[in-house]
């Protein structure tokens, strides 16, 4: 039994913190994992056939000069690009856009030299929207507007709304340049919108869905727009899925180990939360990801636990009282990056501070790091820790995978479907049928 991952991979998993006392037995972890081989056999099966598209997304090439295109178009001119999307269309998109050179929690970053700014409109507010389309010179602005179904309404709402406030800005005349679209390949609001400006389109990949969607157009357009390296990104998944289609056992395939610590934990140590606290700014758009990865793919048949994300150090100070001295009901993924030895040194001039003397900004993030994840072991508090020593596109890349694959193969253990979302659609009807109240 391997309670440990790395090998090829750009980041370290160790689930010792997960087993024993406070956490799952030994036995029952080594059993969960063992159940976990259908799942991977049928995950095998599903690349060779293609029947999950999602499991092709790491190797393919062939799109990348489409993405390239509408990249192009959105950059030619551009100072800023606003990203129209909700959910699995802006997420993924958002986490990968952390690793540019400045990205805020607000929504905003900021790439390579001669990329344009790009801000992500994800939730709808009038008031951000409004304060957003004053602060901007709309001459030089582009807009992204991405739904897979194409019907999805808060983008279609905020397109519109770009579309007017752009006549208004004396630029109805030329909406071609400003727009440009990813959506299914179906006659659809999003299509029609885009095709009565002008403005290009690509086709979101029918057979991933949305919250799953990051290793396509969806999440690599925005990373093409900031100067990343989409191959990268997708290279990074290639190595975390490699172990599944070498035919490797669970014990050497992280993501099976993870969904057997996640699954084995919700069943018989009774925890209902699952907390990502990460060491890094970086970071933070990334649990936001996993939220909705986690919570909408099982919560369902009443199962599943809830997905929560802090960011270290201010969440220790904000939450570890209530994760130690709390209810025993949460197991803790926390996450570092290699930071030990970064930043600006300290000398201080008082004695009380001399444990900071001589050291980087990097070394006290890393040491209340490994204090976090140290206490919580040691208050019986089941944790998981995740080393990544460089956080570039390779690395993210490959923990999207990782979580994906992860995601997918606890829905087996549990006997969910990854997939869908039925709860979700009873709210979107009633939703509809009060606007048309008002």
């Amino acid at each position: 039994m391997s309670t440990s991952h790395t090998g090829s991979l750009p980041y370290l998993q160790d689930l010792s913190g997960s087993l024993g006392p406070g956490g799952l037995s030994p036995d029952r972890f080594e059993a969960l994992l063992d159940a976990t081989s259908p799942a991977l056999v049928g995950l095998r099966q599903q690349h060779e056939d293609g029947s999950l598209p999602l499991l092709r997304m790491p190797e393919r090439r062939d799109d990348m000069a489409d993405m390239e295109r509408i990249a192009a178009h959105l950059r030619e001119g551009a100072t800023d690009v606003v990203v129209l999307g909700i959910g699995g269309s802006s997420l993924g998109a958002k986490a990968l856009a952390q690793l540019a050179y400045d990205a805020t929690p607000a929504g905003t970053s900021t790439g390579a030299v001669g990329s344009p700014r790009v801000h992500f409109l994800e939730n709808l507010d009038p008031h951000t929207f409004e304060r957003l389309m004053a602060a901007l010179d709309l001459s030089t602005t582009r807009f992204l507007v991405v739904s897979k179904s194409g019907g999805t309404a808060e983008p279609l709402m905020q397109a519109y709304a770009a579309k007017a406030a752009l006549t208004a800005a004396g630029a109805g005349d030329d909406l071609a340049r400003h727009f440009a679209a990813i959506t299914e390949p179906t006659d659809n609001a999003v299509r029609r919108f885009a095709q009565a400006v002008g403005a290009p389109v690509i086709d979101h990949e029918t057979g991933v869905g949305g919250r799953f969607s990051v290793l396509t157009n969806v999440g690599l357009v925005p990373a093409l727009l900031l100067g990343l390296d989409a191959t990268a990104i997708r290279e990074g998944a290639t190595r975390v899925l490699a172990p599944i289609l070498d035919g490797a056992a669970p014990d050497d395939v992280a993501p099976a180990a993870g969904a057997a610590m996640q699954v084995g934990l919700a069943e018989d140590a009774a925890i209902a939360t699952s907390i990502i606290l990460a060491y890094s700014d970086r970071l933070e758009r990334f649990g936001l990801w996993y939220r909705q990865l986690w919570a909408e793919s099982l919560g369902k048949d009443g199962k599943g636990t809830l997905p929560a994300t802090g960011i270290g150090p201010v969440d220790q100070h904000s939450q570890l009282q209530l994760y130690l001295a709390g209810p025993a009901d949460k197991a803790y993924t926390v996450m570092s990056v290699g930071c030990a030895g970064a930043g600006p040194r300290v000398a201080t001039d008082d004695p009380a501070l001399a444990y900071l003397d001589g050291k980087a900004m990097g070394d006290l993030l890393d040491a209340e790091f490994r204090a976090t994840a140290e206490t919580l072991r040691a208050n019986k508090r089941p944790v998981r820790t995740i080393d990544i020593p460089v956080l570039d596109e390779t690395a993210m890349g490959a923990l999207l995978m990782h979580f994906m694959l992860e995601t997918i193969i606890a829905a087996h253990l549990m006997g969910v479907d990854p997939f869908d979302q039925p709860a979700v659609e009873q709210g979107k009807v009633l939703a509809r049928k009060y606007l048309g109240e008002m």
